[in-house]
């Protein structure tokens, strides 16, 4: 189960709509071995296309280097799809390389609907999975 701030799935969302047509991507950082999604950071598409997203090599690589100095890791990776339901497409499910990750999609093919799903992807593997939106963690 995805437990995640308010606050960070309308900022996801607002990224979201924000960059449709295309897609919108990026992550949520926390503490190694936390499960918890807290420094929300979005990425460039590189590939600015409303069909297929990839984070811009350089930023992608001083994004990780900056977790490792913080001792974090992407708890969340999220990406929109532009015109289709918010489930991991074969390319999105190749390119899963983080087994502990939460894969967010966000949906923006309806602009009066919000579609906030999130996935596991291990070996191939698509497991769909709880959110658990709260106001705080705190709380």
């Amino acid at each position: 189960m995805l437990t995640i701030e308010r606050a960070l799935v309308e900022k996801i969302v607002a990224h979201a709509r924000a960059d449709h047509p295309d897609e919108a991507c990026g992550i949520i950082a926390g503490p190694i071995g936390s499960d918890r999604p807290v420094r929300y950071v979005a990425m460039t598409n590189a590939e600015r296309s409303p069909t297929f997203y990839r984070f811009d090599s350089q930023e992608q690589l001083k994004l990780w280097r900056e977790m490792d100095d913080r001792d974090e890791e992407p708890v969340v990776i999220y990406h929109s799809h532009t015109a289709t339901e918010a489930y991991p497409s074969r390319t999105d499910i190749s390119y899963a390389s983080e087994p502990n990750a939460h894969y967010v999609l966000v949906s923006t093919r309806d602009e009066d609907t919000e579609e906030f799903r999130s996935y596991r992807i291990v070996d191939g593997e698509v497991t769909e999975e709880e959110v658990r939106v709260v106001d705080s963690y705190d709380a």
